[in-house]
């Protein structure tokens, strides 16, 4: 089995970051709807997915808030 590590901001589960075989970068399986546009998202690496991620989270969460 590949490498994968999840993804948790702020106390909540958004989804985990798996090994992509032969590249080196992470693939990301998306487990919160607020970071579902990013399911199968792959970046170089595990700090750049988890920056992203937690981006995407947190403008869902404002966008929430100010509807």
């Amino acid at each position: 089995m590949l490498d994968s590590k999840i993804i948790e901001i702020d106390g909540v589960f958004l989804g985990t970051a798996i090994q992509v075989k032969g590249h080196g970068g992470r693939r990301f399986y998306a487990a919160h709807e607020s970071v579902r546009v990013l399911h199968n998202a792959v970046k170089p690496d595990l700090a750049v997915m988890a920056r992203v991620v937690a981006s995407q989270f947190r403008k869902s969460r404002v966008e929430r808030l100010a509807a």
